[in-house]
């Protein structure tokens, strides 16, 4: 059964791919080599999308994808035959608590409908020791941009088909029970790339 949500540019995939490509000839091709490149074992590309991610994932990776557009899982099938694609959201992931080493999130975390609950249900499938690694845009900090972010924000979120310019995600995943390694992190305007651990419960 589909899962619906509001149609915008990120569900029409051709759009989307064409887009895409136009970011990563910009510099966006290096940090997707990061976000991929320090995946280990099992690893779970969340809202995979089109899978741009999955071709360039280390052979000694094991990857699934997941997204909740059968449309667009279906051109991630055609540019990744042999990983297994699942038809899913982030808020309720359908897998088994600590089944994954590593979660990848590129440009994901700006259009899950409830980013907190994602981030926890993200904590539940990695396993102890296990990392998230993201590349995601975020709020910026500089007040004025910020503002100009929270003034598009409706009309942009309606336009893409969910995307929130203005989310603090940084914060929401320490808010959520991970640690940011420092040494991962990198910003460029609004862009951010970081891996994160779960803290100990205590």
């Amino acid at each position: 059964m589909s899962i619906r949500k509001p149609r915008g540019l990120e569900q029409i995939p051709w759009l989307y791919d064409g887009l895409c490509c136009l970011m990563e000839a910009a510099g966006l091709a290096r940090w997707r080599a990061w976000l991929t490149g320090g995946a280990r074992g099992l690893t779970l590309d969340v809202g995979c999308g089109t899978g741009r991610n999955l071709p360039r994932f280390g052979a000694a990776v094991r990857a699934i994808g997941l997204d909740p557009s059968a449309e667009v899982l279906r051109r991630a099938r055609r540019r990744a035959p042999r990983v297994p694609l699942v038809q899913g959201r982030a808020e309720a992931l359908p897998f088994r608590d600590g089944a994954f080493d590593t979660v990848v999130s590129g440009l994901v975390f700006c259009s899950v409908g409830e980013p907190t609950r994602g981030l926890v249900e993200v904590r539940r499938v990695l396993r102890r020791g296990g990392e998230i690694r993201m590349l995601e845009h975020v709020r910026s900090g500089r007040p004025w941009t910020a503002r100009i972010q929270d003034w598009i924000q409706p009309c942009w979120t309606r336009v893409s088909g969910g995307c929130h310019p203005n989310r603090d995600t940084e914060h929401a995943v320490e808010a959520a029970g991970f640690t940011i390694e420092p040494t991962t992190r990198r910003a460029q305007g609004t862009l951010r790339r970081f891996s994160a651990r779960p803290r100990p419960v205590q």
